[in-house]
């Protein structure tokens, strides 16, 4: 007798990265809950991302098939011919900046994943002149390109920038990101005043502007530390301006580290710094949260205008000299702080990647057809 087909429907994530590369980060996590959540429904899940030296060609892990080939630029030819040769029911074609133009070969519906608009990070990440070129193609070729597609976001601002680049609010549905129950932690809140970042060292997350809130506020207070926790290609710039502001003693680099370290370390932290250009949610924000720390960002960074209720969860900044400001609030205000430890613990309890999972399927089923497995 013949092998039995496989009836049940197949779903391509066509993305950049997945979340064990070098360069992976939030959003990378998002796609893979997405995934698994969708694998664990029935649904037979491929992501197709770029190769890289800490996972091979191809693996499963919890339900979901991966198949990394390509680099930086090869991933998306290899994306075109995965949509050619695994024919899949649906595809999110997630959109890091660039699109990878599955609609143009693809034979089934094709669903665009944005976490948020890169305007602000082209020029920061290749260069003025072909980071005009890339926003030319995020901001003018993806929309028309993807004109009749469906579109998913993580946040309402991006739904709002998305509809300044043309694509209409009707045809964006916002699924935001949930959130795993943070383990257990040894750690308990440290005796002298401690900031944490946690996120890629890369220009547009602006470590910098945590390590100048360390050099501003050090007379102020003798004891303060920042401890940086991960890792990336923009780390040895990060370490000659610690130099250059002479706070090395006060700065731990960590690198990166695993899942309980990372808690660890929230957990002992009094305020955790978002200086991020650009953030579609900002998923530390709501892991910080769940440890009864209070995030400081930018207003104008995106979604972490979202993930920051301001002044009940934590405090958004308009310029450097305001974000100093709310650091130094938070830092002398000890009852501040524990009304906002309160509210962000209540508020990180509402998020749950099985329901975000549950908002994703019901887009597929009603955009793509899809009949529930």
């Amino acid at each position: 007798m013949g092998r039995e087909r496989d009836t049940r429907p197949a779903v391509l994530f066509v993305n950049w990265r997945d979340t064990a590369h070098p360069e992976g980060g939030g959003s990378e996590r998002y796609v893979e809950r997405m995934a698994e959540g969708l694998a664990r429904r029935g649904y037979r899940v491929t992501i197709q991302c770029a190769a890289h030296r800490n996972g091979p060609a191809d693996e499963v892990r919890d339900g979901v098939r991966f198949r990394r080939r390509g680099g930086r630029f090869g991933v998306y030819l290899w994306a075109v011919l995965a949509v050619l040769r695994l024919r899949p029911d649906v595809i999110i074609d997630v959109q890091a900046g660039m699109p990878f133009f599955s609609r143009l070969v693809a034979r089934c519906p094709v669903l665009v994943l944005v976490h948020h608009v890169h305007r602000e990070q082209w020029s920061a990440v290749v260069g003025p002149v072909l980071g005009r070129i890339g926003w030319w193609i995020e901001s003018r070729v993806a929309p028309l390109l993807y004109r009749n597609c469906r579109y998913l976001a993580v946040s309402d601002q991006t739904r709002r920038e998305l509809a300044g680049l043309g694509v209409a609010t009707s045809r964006t549905t916002v699924v935001r990101n949930g959130l795993d129950e943070p383990p257990p932690v040894r750690a308990e809140r440290d005796r002298d005043p401690t900031l944490v970042v946690v996120g890629r060292v890369v220009p547009h997350k602006r470590v910098e502007h945590a390590v100048d809130v360390v050099a501003r506020l050090a007379r102020r207070w003798p004891k303060l530390r920042l401890e940086v926790v991960g890792h990336g290609w923009w780390l040895d710039n990060l370490r000659r301006h610690i130099e250059l502001r002479d706070v090395a003693d006060r700065v731990t680099l960590h690198g990166f580290v695993d899942e309980q370290d990372k808690h660890e370390i929230l957990a002992r932290s009094w305020v955790h710094l978002c200086p991020s250009v650009k953030e579609g949610w900002g998923i530390v924000i709501m892991e910080a949260a769940a440890h009864g720390v209070p995030s400081v960002a930018y207003h104008r960074a995106g979604g972490v205008a979202e993930s920051i209720v301001d002044t009940e969860t934590g405090l958004l900044a308009d310029d450097f000299e305001d974000f100093l400001h709310h650091v130094d609030h938070l830092l002398a205000d000890d009852a501040a702080r524990a009304v906002m430890a309160e509210a962000g613990r209540e508020r990180a309890g509402t998020f749950a990647w099985e329901r975000s999972v549950g908002e994703f399927e019901a887009v597929l089923v009603e955009t793509a057809g899809l009949r529930r497995v």
